[in-house]
């Protein structure tokens, strides 16, 4: 596509038309205060984002495959159903109650803290993605599909994973003290070292104690 300045897409942003869908496909928008922006079913496939702040922005539906969301502010942040598929969101991305409602993080990378306390993610697609040391305290993964994810020194403190797939995920030395595991699935999960205080594991699916 054209490459347009920033002032160029902030003014393509706030004059939009609501029922036409926004194309930025693998533009440079780091840096950029889209505070409360309306980005919803917006194409930002392969995007730069890193350090954008998009606190309270609306991206819900909207195509981030690939998209660079590193140091991004996404707190409170709604994102139903977007699709993350490959998404890079380290270097400590804060998604602090964030709606990621049936997203699809596949494959996403949320590596070195992100910060997902609160954040909603019930019934979202997490397969493979990779959660090393992200926070996760209080988030609701009620019936998320977390299959091979990387929760790797996770903290998942109180956190709701009824009913959440876990088979074959990394949780070494996760902290899931006082989470919601009820009918949840952990077969084949490696929970060497990880703090179960206070987990009520019966009916737990594939746990091995």
């Amino acid at each position: 596509m054209a490459e347009f300045t920033r002032q160029e897409i902030i003014k393509m942003i706030n004059g939009l038309h609501p029922e036409k869908t926004l194309y930025l496909t693998h533009c440079n928008l780091s840096g950029l205060s889209l505070y409360g922006a309306d980005l919803s079913g917006a194409d930002l496939e392969g995007a730069n984002l890193y350090g954008a702040n998009l606190e309270r922005a609306h991206l819900s539906g909207a195509n981030l495959i690939g998209a660079d969301l590193g140091r991004t502010l996404l707190n409170r942040a709604l994102l139903t159903k977007a699709n993350l598929t490959g998404a890079t969101l380290h270097d400590g991305a804060k998604l602090a109650g964030a709606n990621l409602i049936g997203a699809n993080l596949f494959r996403a990378d949320l590596t070195g803290g992100a910060d997902l306390e609160g954040a909603n993610l019930t019934g979202a697609n997490l397969e493979e993605t990779n959660l090393t040391r992200a926070n996760l305290t209080k988030a609701n993964l009620t019936k998320a599909n977390l299959i091979r994810a990387n929760l790797t020194v996770a903290n998942l403190e109180n956190a709701n994973l009824t009913g959440a797939n876990l088979a074959g995920a990394n949780l070494t030395k996760a902290n899931l003290t006082g989470a919601d595991l009820e009918g949840a699935d952990l077969t084949g999960a490696n929970l060497s070292g990880a703090d179960l205080t206070g987990v009520d594991l019966t009916g737990v699916i594939g746990y091995n104690p």
